[in-house]
């Protein structure tokens, strides 16, 4: 539902900017972004440790960073290539899947379920059968990983394919998780499922008696995790363009190749992930936490923006809906799991997944803080620039025009508003957002009408002298056009005006409205 209403990149970062404030959103995208650096640092640190059990020269650092720098080159690349090897790495992990459940089933028919029988004798090692349940759940909630990432480059997607998506990953996971869990339970003792824990699928191929099973689950092992890898540039890239086209990153990173890639980000996430491994010395393990805390909290986030969206944007054509409790039982569940990771008590000496989260959310969310209010700190730097160095004139004459220009070019871009004839209480809350939440003092706000309406025109002209009194720090520039609003016109004003997209406002568009949110090329609802 979340997507299909407002089917643009940034997944829960998206779907919270168009229903919250831009400071709510970027909670999203932190935690975004810590779950794609731990999921791309760990799976390719682990598809390293299993070609390592079938290569034991392999220097697991060095290829891991291999592995990276194999994936940031194939995103550079563009997604078409990319589509390509996911494709390769599903089916041939599909196959390795249906292969080694068919040949544990012919062993089971074999030997019998002696040990699945004895392992539902065992006493319960937490108390109690529902606090077994509870733990289970918190972790094989960790199974779905994946589920969010999809919705970060809806926009490279042709219609219709966000929905197949979650479905296929929906069956994939229906069937072989609960089916996987029950052939260990028929295999292996309880006792010694922890001395395997590493790589656990090979370790039942190898009870079956098959000689190049054990070998084929590990090669697929390392496929499916290096996918991980893959899935992780090709999200986080289309979670930070759409940060970036919304001023939370600098617009440098916006520059694109000739195959149409942000090559800045792709290599920005490629450092980051390379400093992380030599940071943790290899030892990818503590970023479990992160992993753990951060990707629950994104999934909790798509169920509370749905819960917003049908609040506040109520209007908003959607293909598919979620009933309200379907919402509310998902964002319980999600939240019960996370509560249950977070609580969790680690092995000994071990930090907790909760410390490890921290130490990484803290510096990404002051990083975001800090360019959500870059003007303000920009002002802050230029004051004590100016009382410390007083005694150096022209030093300091020139840091001023130098900072002022910067302050000047980043609050002079100019902002559009589309109005249809809006109260003046809608129009009041479209300043009060334009103040709150971005950085300028300008805003031109535009009627078109297919034929002039003097009455609308009249009082639009009305209200805006009255709100151009009550926000003198804003310019505020009335403007009556005739015509036809839609893509076209939209694209047509944003070449005469110097005015991206994304910085053209509307309010929710009705069941009426002639066009999709995303025909619209970007631009944004805030009321």
């Amino acid at each position: 539902e979340v997507v299909g209403a407002l089917p643009l990149n940034g997944g829960a970062y998206n779907a919270l900017l168009n229903t919250t404030s831009k400071q709510v959103a970027s909670l999203a995208a932190a935690l975004t972004l810590l779950s794609y650096l731990a999921t791309a640092v760990i799976s390719a640190s682990e598809a390293m440790h299993y070609l390592h059990s079938i290569i034991p020269a392999l220097p697991i650092t060095s290829a891991t960073i291999v592995l990276l720098s194999f994936f940031m080159g194939l995103t550079i690349l563009g997604i078409g290539e990319s589509a390509m090897v996911a494709v390769i790495i599903f089916l041939f992990h599909l196959t390795t899947l249906v292969l080694l459940c068919s040949t544990i089933g012919i062993y089971l028919t074999q030997n019998g379920l002696s040990i699945f029988i004895a392992n539902n004798h065992q006493p319960v090692p937490h108390g109690t059968v529902t606090m077994a349940i509870f733990w289970g759940f918190s972790a094989a909630m960790l199974g779905i990983s994946g589920f969010e990432s999809s919705a970060n480059f809806v926009e490279e997607q042709k219609a219709g394919v966000f929905p197949k998506t979650l479905r296929n990953m929906w069956l994939a996971v229906s069937i072989f998780n609960p089916l996987m869990a029950f052939l260990a339970l028929a295999l292996i003792p309880i006792p010694e499922v922890k001395l395997h824990e590493a790589d656990l699928l090979s370790h039942m191929a190898g009870l079956t008696g098959n000689q190049l099973l054990p070998t084929l689950v590990s090669v697929d092992a390392f496929l499916v995790l290096s996918g991980a890898v893959l899935t992780s540039f090709v999200g986080v890239t289309g979670l930070l363009e759409r940060m970036t086209l919304d001023r939370i990153m600098p617009a440098f990173f916006l520059k694109k190749n000739r195959r149409g890639s942000s090559y800045r980000i792709i290599i920005l996430f490629f450092l980051l992930s390379v400093s992380i491994l030599f940071l943790t010395h290899g030892r990818v393990g503590v970023l479990a936490g992160v992993y753990t805390i951060s990707f629950l909290s994104v999934m909790g986030l798509f169920g509370i923006g749905n819960i917003l969206l049908k609040i506040r944007r109520k209007r908003l054509p959607r293909p598919e809906k979620a009933g309200w409790i379907s919402v509310l039982v998902a964002v319980l569940f999600v939240a019960i799991a996370l509560a249950g990771n977070v609580i969790k008590q680690p092995e000994s000496g071990a930090p907790a997944n909760l410390t490890i989260f921290l130490e990484y959310f803290i510096p990404t969310m002051l990083f975001v803080g800090i360019m959500l209010n870059k003007t303000a700190l920009l002002e802050l730097v230029l004051n004590f620039v100016e009382y410390l160095f007083v005694p150096v004139a022209k030093m300091v004459s020139k840091i001023n025009r130098g900072v002022s220009d910067l302050i000047d070019r980043i609050t002079s871009q100019e902002f559009v508003f589309f109005t249809r004839g809006d109260n003046l209480a809608n129009l009041n809350k479209v300043l009060l957002y334009i103040k709150d939440n971005e950085h300028t003092k300008k805003i031109k706000i535009v009627t078109v009408q297919k034929k002039h309406d003097e009455e609308i025109c009249s009082k639009l002209r009305r209200d805006i002298e009255f709100l151009d009194r009550e926000y003198p720090e804003i310019e505020i520039e009335y403007v009556e056009l005739t015509g036809t609003f839609g893509p076209d016109l939209i694209q047509k004003l944003s070449k005469e005006w110097n005015v991206p997209v994304n910085f053209m406002f509307i309010g929710s568009p009705g069941d009426r409205f002639p066009y999709r949110i995303e025909e619209l090329g970007g631009v944004r609802l805030i009321i």
